[in-house]
């Protein structure tokens, strides 16, 4: 089956597959490490992650590299913990798993572990959620950057906010799945919730 079949399968059955996998999911990933950076916080964060989401927790145990994670319920929870799971793994453009990912192929991932279909593609997926402010973001929101702050219909990066200012995100290509703060970069132009 050739690279592109492969990922139309995927992508097919993205939401019942992780749906069914539960815990194996998390414990299943295999973390890596960005090339500059140390590879024991991303591979301590994944192996957290994977430890919280087989034990039913709803925030991952503090570990080295990673801020502390507001508890959230429900869907939001079980999407942050998905995307804890996927640190340390490559980004690579038009990627939704299950070993590497562009940016909205992970909030894409995230949320269909949650039970929630989002499109892949940032611009969907910010039509797909409610607008919200940054002051109201709480674990689980998507936080976007847009070319024109005033037109959504530019938006070309999207993340996972996880609380404290901080968002799992696979930023670009050279880069993994990694724990950014919002507003490390250039100033977000919007937010949604799923």
């Amino acid at each position: 089956m050739g690279h592109r079949s492969t990922q139309r399968a995927w992508r097919g059955v993205l939401p019942t597959a992780m749906l069914a996998a539960g815990a194996a999911t998390y414990a299943g990933t295999a973390a890596g490490a960005d090339a500059s950076s140390d590879p024991a916080p991303a591979t301590a964060a994944a192996a957290a992650a994977a430890a919280a989401a087989a034990a039913g927790s709803t925030q991952p145990s503090g570990t080295p590299g990673t801020a502390p994670v507001p508890t959230t319920s429900g869907d939001a929870q079980v999407a942050v913990n998905f995307a804890y799971a996927q640190l340390g793994e490559p980004y690579v453009w038009a990627a939704a798993g299950p070993d590497s990912w562009d940016c909205s192929g992970l909030t894409m991932g995230a949320w269909a572990a949650a039970g929630v279909y989002l499109p892949h593609y940032s611009v969907a997926q910010y039509a797909a959620t409610m607008p919200i402010s940054a002051g109201e973001l709480r674990p689980g929101d998507l936080v976007f950057w847009a070319t024109d702050p005033s037109n959504p219909g530019t938006i070309f990066h999207v993340g996972l906010y996880i609380g404290g200012g901080n968002m799992i995100a696979a930023p670009h290509t050279g880069s993994t799945v990694r724990i950014e703060n919002i507003w490390y970069w250039e100033t977000p132009s919007f937010f949604g919730r799923p």
